[in-house]
C-alpha cells in the first residue's frame, strides 16, 4: 500500500504514516526539524505568493526555558529579484504548540 502513496508525496501530501514507514524501510532518517521545515515553506509561500522557493537551509535549533526555535533560511526568486528569507519558528518544546513565526528578508 505504501508504494501506491509515493506518487502522492509530489502532490504535497506530507507526513502520512505510510510515507514515514516507507522512508524507514529504505533507511532514510527523517530529521527532527522536518515538520517545522514544511511549515516554514508553507507559510513563506503564503507570505510571498508570487515568488518561488528555490533553496532551503535548516540553520539550527535553539532551546531556552521550555521554548524551542527552529531557524531556516529560504531563498526565493521573485519576478524582479532573488532574496533570502530567514524564518524562525518558536514552539513549546514539550507540547510542540506553535507560539510564533517570524520572517526577515535578507539580501545574501
Amino acid at each position: 500500500m505504501c508504494m501506491f502513496l509515493i506518487p502522492l508525496m509530489t502532490l504535497g501530501l506530507h507526513g502520512t504514516v505510510c510515507e514515514a514507514k516507507y522512508l524507514e524501510s529504505i533507511n532514510v532518517t527523517i530529521p527532527s526539524y522536518a515538520k517545522w521545515g514544511r511549515l516554514a515553506m508553507k507559510k513563506t509561500k503564503e507570505r510571498y505568493p508570487q515568488a518561488q522557493i528555490i533553496d532551503y537551509l535548516h540553520i539550527g535549533r535553539e532551546d531556552s526555558g521550555g521554548i524551542s526555535t527552529e531557524k531556516f533560511k529560504l531563498w526565493l526568486k521573485g519576478k524582479d529579484k532573488e532574496f533570502g528569507v530567514l524564518v524562525n519558528i518558536r514552539f513549546d518544546t514539550k507540547t510542540e504548540q506553535l507560539k510564533q513565526i517570524s520572517f526577515s528578508e535578507v539580501s545574501r
